[in-house]
């Protein structure tokens, strides 16, 4: 993958989409201290949301006013409503525009996510009454088709890999 390049045209330079009780308090907080570090303008929720609440008006707002997306992928990711329609939107407002999204698989193989198999087989099933169900499907299948990171054991490795793309 070339160095990415980032622009003053957008608000924040990255938009964190994670699940937070995978990763908010280990990887995802480092990744956001790192780019921070650099100079990279990011955009981390640091609100908690609870089951069924919908995702707010302000954070798609931050999403649209992204340039570049890193979606964390990790094991309870697709768990989360939340975590989905924020997918949704970043698949269509970010990667549909031309910019970049960057997903981590935290943990997790791609295939995983594309075949829906294991934990995010469960989580379809979880979703299953979800009108949005077909949508976050072809969604999750895109975003694991995608070129990203892979995270297994050395999150110091993956971070340094992640951070030469700015």
């Amino acid at each position: 993958m070339a160095p990415l390049t980032v622009t003053n045209r957008f608000k924040y330079d990255v938009f964190l989409s994670f699940r937070g009780e995978d990763t908010r308090y280990g990887f995802t907080s480092y990744l956001k201290k790192a780019l921070d570090d650099k100079g990279v303008r990011t955009f981390m929720d640091d609100e908690e949301l609870q089951k069924g609440e919908e995702i707010t008006p302000s954070l798609l707002k931050a999403i649209e006013d992204s340039q570049i997306a890193i979606v964390v992928l990790s094991k309870n990711y697709a768990s989360s409503s939340f975590c989905l329609q924020e997918l949704s939107h970043i698949l269509h407002s970010i990667k549909d525009k031309g910019r970049s999204v960057l997903p981590v698989f935290y943990k997790v193989d791609p295939s995983v996510i594309r075949k829906l198999e294991k934990s995010y087989g469960e989580a379809m099933d979880k979703h299953k009454a979800n009108s949005n169900l077909d949508k976050w499907k072809v969604c999750l299948h895109q975003v694991a088709d995608l070129s990203g990171f892979h995270y297994k054991k050395k999150r110091i490795s993956l971070l340094g890999r992640l951070l030469k793309k700015f």
